[in-house]
């Protein structure tokens, strides 16, 4: 089972706290709305994912350190070039989830789990 993580923020007014679970659902939105993105890659063994789980299957949020840390695994269209896609997602991750939460994001790791044709 994964552990829940929830980051904070001080703000002139109080404290803002975000869980890696919010964190994980604007990943899983913004890195599936990537060109080339074909869906998310969950853990293998799972049982069926509801909905919501699918979104972020194959995302795991740390908080240690300066900022976030970001790891997700993803499936390519088949016959785009993979490290332009893989770059594509790393930068718009990042930025989304900065803009969003207002956490610093000090590293995004993209792993390309499969490739397919999109439907």
């Amino acid at each position: 089972m994964e552990r829940e993580v929830h980051l904070a923020r001080a703000t002139e007014l109080g404290r803002i706290t975000v869980s890696s679970e919010a964190i994980s659902q604007i990943v899983g939105q913004v890195a599936s709305e990537c060109y080339g993105v074909v869906g998310l890659a969950g853990r293998r063994g799972l049982p069926r994912l509801r909905p919501r789980d699918r979104l972020t299957a194959g995302i795991e949020v740390d908080g240690r350190g300066d900022g976030l840390e970001i790891e997700l695994s993803v499936v390519i269209e088949y016959g785009l070039n993979l490290a332009e896609v893989a770059s594509t997602v790393r930068s718009r991750v990042a930025y989304e989830v900065e803009r969003q939460t207002g956490l610093p994001v000090t590293a995004v790791e993209v792993r390309i789990d499969d490739v397919r044709r999109s439907d």
